[in-house]
């Protein structure tokens, strides 16, 4: 077991205000952003896009790791430089999403699990020799009437805790994301007791298969009611939540939390975040930060639209995005700083 490694990449991972940026979406998923941003989907615009993302000036000063696509990772820039290259030059750690997606679960209606653990250890060892010192799977759980069931969460967490033991056997640091939707009519308590559910049997999962802790990092959703819930709670009141939530069940021994957005706004993700430090500085065993996808990107990508003439500008406001995620993670962002 590469222990010194692992060691090294927890740290560099959670170093100063930084956070991890998700720019792993699957071809289906980008494909959609595109097509809502009028931009062609195809392979070479998503490696346009990808290489915006890798080559943003001063990107290691904001975030310090990147979790790439399969596809990506064996990308280069128009000069032929590899995009892993590009990162650790930029000093920003390079990480791998491994999942394969999600499919229905025999035996639970409306209920899906995550595939990808055929072949796992093969390609960890892959991505190793590539320079990937993360990798991340992701698991959903959906709220509905009659479930979440403990069925559906207790594949999906072994599921979880395989992955994170072949990722230690193999030197990576793993990134478990057991993601409570937010999809739904369901109000904070029910995210609540659904999200502490779930992070009860991921960590008895976890200790089952012998993961050690103190090389992994969650990446949970934020306590929040439901999109389609009619009050909406206050980010304080999520701010509280969330961090109870973790209190309850996440091991002191864990470096760090790196939140996922989840479908928030990016001003309400980042004001989340804010709220947490300025609550609880101090005060908690791990580290809280963001593992923001589309709540860092999206705002440029609408400003890039796969024009090359808007490179410049996008990049700008990627990196003016994630700056305001690092005041967050001081517990000083304003909603001020959004102008």
């Amino acid at each position: 077991m590469k222990a010194k490694e692992m060691t090294h990449t927890v740290k560099a991972l959670f170093a100063g205000d930084k956070g991890l940026l998700a720019m792993d979406e699957s071809i289906p998923t980008c494909n959609k952003r595109f097509e809502e941003a009028g931009i062609p989907q195809t392979i070479e615009y998503r490696r346009k896009y990808r290489q915006l993302i890798v080559t943003t000036p001063n990107l290691g000063k904001v975030i310090s790791g990147a979790i790439l696509f399969d596809e990506t990772i064996h990308q280069s820039t128009d000069d032929g430089v590899p995009f892993i290259d590009m990162l650790k030059k930029a000093g920003v750690v390079p990480g791998i999403k491994v999942d394969e997606g999600t499919m229905d679960l025999a035996g639970f209606p409306g209920e899906k699990i995550t595939m990808g653990l055929d072949g796992l250890k093969e390609r960890l060892s892959k991505y190793f020799d590539m320079g990937a010192r993360f990798a991340k799977w992701r698991a959903v759980i959906t709220i509905g009437s009659v479930i979440p069931s403990r069925g559906c969460i207790e594949a999906n967490m072994h599921a979880l805790a395989r992955y994170a033991a072949l990722c230690q056997e193999a030197g990576i640091v793993p990134i478990v994301e057991p993601e409570v939707l937010m999809d739904g009519a369901h109000d904070l308590k029910r995210c609540f007791d659904a999200t502490i559910k779930t992070q009860h049997i991921l960590f008895d999962q976890l200790f089952a298969q012998n993961v050690n802790l103190k090389w992994l990092i969650l990446k949970p959703n934020m306590v929040l009611p439901g999109l389609s819930y009619a009050k909406p709670a206050s980010i304080d009141k999520v701010a509280e939540a969330t961090v109870n939530c973790l209190l309850q069940s996440v091991p002191p021994v864990v470096p760090g939390v790196a939140f996922l957005s989840g479908g928030q706004s990016a001003e309400d993700a980042t004001a989340h975040l804010n709220a947490m430090h300025v609550k609880y500085k101090g005060k908690l065993p791990w580290a809280l930060t963001f593992s923001f996808a589309r709540a860092i990107q999206q705002p440029a990508l609408e400003i890039w639209k796969g024009k090359d003439e808007n490179v410049a500008e996008a990049q700008k406001m990627l990196y003016f995005r994630a700056s305001l995620d690092n005041a967050a993670r001081r517990g000083e962002y304003t909603p001020e700083m959004e102008k």
